[in-house]
């Protein structure tokens, strides 16, 4: 993998402070403060088994599908490791200027999520209590970091790819939860993730006007390379199978939904600027595409088949399709 040159990365964070600007002021204005709490049907609660002599929380409490639990179970951790993602991004992109102003206003932001998710879970007891803060525990502990430390091109090609895959999963965790609060709080959340991808992929197509080829090589590394920040917290492989399965998220959806959409925008296979490793990256980048394409096709086909045996046996299939 084709490392970033350092002083390219300097010149282009100096040199797009003004487009942080910009972006920054467009989504303030086009985004809308809302309230956790708001969201979180706290007539639902009780007090659960502890100190205080509640009731110790059973599986028969939960209103939520083992799948639904697990989705959001996944969702809720990612979102716990905020820290994680605050320092490896302030570490990239710098503490000065409207950087430092949109490091802290986007962590302040994404920090309602957690909030919102670990509220609803807690006042529904829709899911085991005690797991759920063993699994925090062992997951922020392990914390986050990046595989491109130190280097803002590839951190913002990153999160504009995964702010998306995010709100993808939070919309579709919500239409499979079956519970009308669950899908109109995931859809609230879905859309600030909505927000953030934007400013971030607007922010890689002004470095792509300045910097093609190096851009291009981070675009490159980041999606032959790409997996989610919750990947390999307790439970991920079991729990992200089964993701897949129901089609909440899957590499149909990543591929089509997600990488497709931004590399469109930002005009990838019609850029005329490419040269040397910039026009290597994209030529890897379309070998990668081609092959991904026939993955999508190989796994889908697959999914059928497991289905198929499933009814086949008087199984309903758990899916989203």
């Amino acid at each position: 993998m084709a490392e970033s040159n350092p002083s390219v990365q300097s010149r282009l964070i100096r040199d797009l402070e003004p487009a942080v600007a910009i972006e920054l002021e467009r989504h303030i204005s086009t985004t809308k403060d809302w309230y956790p709490h708001e969201y979180v049907p706290w007539s639902e609660g009780r007090t659960f088994a502890g100190p205080l002599n509640g009731d110790a929380w059973e599986a028969k409490d939960s209103k939520l599908t083992p799948l639904a639990q697990d989705s959001l179970v996944l969702n809720l951790l990612t979102e716990d490791n905020l820290p994680s993602y605050h320092t490896e991004i302030a570490l990239s992109m710098g503490r000065d200027g409207a950087w430092n102003t949109w490091i802290n206003r986007w962590t302040a932001e994404e920090a309602r999520h957690s909030i919102v998710l670990r509220d609803y879970l807690m006042a529904t007891r829709g899911v085991n209590p005690d797991e759920l803060e063993d699994l925090r525990m062992a997951h922020m502990q392990v914390g986050y970091e990046t595989p491109y430390p130190n280097d803002m091109l590839h951190t913002v090609a990153y999160v504009t790819f995964q702010e998306l895959a995010t709100r993808i999963s939070h919309r579709n965790t919500g239409r499979i939860s079956n519970d009308a609060i669950c899908e109109g709080m995931l859809a609230r959340v879905a859309l600030d993730e909505n927000l953030h991808m934007l400013f971030y992929r607007n922010l890689l197509a002004e470095a792509i006007k300045l910097e093609p080829n190096a851009a291009m090589r981070a675009i490159t590394n980041v999606l032959i390379n790409f997996q989610m920040p919750g990947a390999g917290m307790p439970g991920w492989g079991r729990k992200s199978v089964q993701i897949a399965l129901a089609g909440i998220y899957d590499l149909k959806l990543h591929l089509e939904d997600v990488v497709m959409p931004v590399l469109r925008a930002w005009g990838i296979f019609d850029l005329e600027t490419l040269t040397g490793d910039g026009a290597a990256a994209r030529e890897e980048l379309s070998a990668f595409l081609k092959k991904s394409t026939e993955e999508v096709a190989l796994f889908v086909d697959k999914r059928e088949t497991y289905f198929d045996r499933l009814i086949a046996r008087g199984q309903e299939p758990v899916r989203l399709l």
